[in-house]
């Protein structure tokens, strides 16, 4: 059987975490991408001393913020680079568990999870729609998967769309550089291109502009050391997959969710259903 998994991706992701263990930036700038992943999700649906799972925990960052939540949270990665992070991060979180697995070999009973997440991981896998169905498969009836796939550009203009084609041939090159290569390439990228892109919006928001369409403006209120972070996830990653909203809707449908919703608004394309 052919694991859905590639392992050069997951090696970059446990030296992304390694290198970027999010241990440095304040609770303000931690809970705000927090709060809008997570701004659709049903907490007041879960029932008391909820058990979930967060598929492709990367660091840790947004299981410290759900763990407090619910009763028991299984942090989940392949990564077992990202996973020491991630243990380590959550240290004071006695209510989570960690267990080093792919997607395709989730250690936990079918029918059995209240609830589920996977933000940003399963558009880095060779079938993302199997790994949606893997991830659907542990949960009981009528729980809710919030999920965050990267997204077609589907709802932007055409030159916005041939701008990412550029960006996406320099993906492939630097991708496939050494890693400490990958880690100052994307820092000058971070300090060359989305610091002043951001600020630059923030500016711009400041008098009355919207910014919507404007490249890089969802970094406008961030730190360089996010930037740093997630260039180097956007550059340095080698596998990654991009989906339109109904591409999205269709895949969530048949992995056996309902009552689909898409969050309106940055980042895109994030969506949550309930197991049918």
């Amino acid at each position: 059987m052919i694991q859905n998994i590639d392992p050069k991706t997951v090696a970059d992701f446990g030296d992304e975490w390694s290198r970027y263990d999010q241990s440095v930036l304040d609770e303000a700038e931690l809970s705000a991408p927090f709060e809008r992943y997570f701004d659709i999700f049903p907490w007041e649906e879960l029932p008391a001393d909820a058990e979930g799972f967060d598929l492709g925990c990367g660091s840790g960052r947004w299981a410290r913020f759900v763990a407090p939540r619910v009763g028991t949270l299984h942090c989940i990665d392949a990564s077992e680079k990202a996973l020491a992070v991630a243990r380590r991060n959550l240290a004071d979180q006695a209510n989570c568990r960690f267990h080093l697995a792919s997607v395709d070999d989730i250690p936990l009973a079918d029918d059995s999870m209240d609830f589920g997440y996977s933000l940003g991981v399963l558009h880095h896998v060779p079938s993302t729609a199997a790994g949606v169905r893997s991830c659907v498969r542990k949960l009981r009836p009528g729980a809710p998967f919030l999920v965050y796939l990267y997204y077609a550009f589907d709802n932007r203009p055409f030159w916005f769309r041939r701008l990412w084609q550029v960006s996406d041939l320099l993906r492939r090159g630097i991708s496939s550089l050494p890693h400490g290569a990958k880690v100052r390439v994307t820092q000058l990228i971070a300090a060359s291109i989305y610091l002043p892109l951001a600020r630059t919006s923030k500016m711009l928001e400041g008098v009355g502009v919207d910014v919507a369409n404007f490249p890089l403006s969802v970094y406008r209120h961030h730190s360089l050391y996010t930037m740093q972070t997630d260039a180097l996830d956007r550059f340095g990653t080698r596998l990654e997959q991009r989906f339109t909203a109904a591409e999205i809707e269709t895949m969530l449908a048949e992995a056996g969710l309902e009552r689909i919703t898409f969050r309106q608004g940055e980042p895109y394309w994030c969506a949550v259903g309930y197991k049918r």
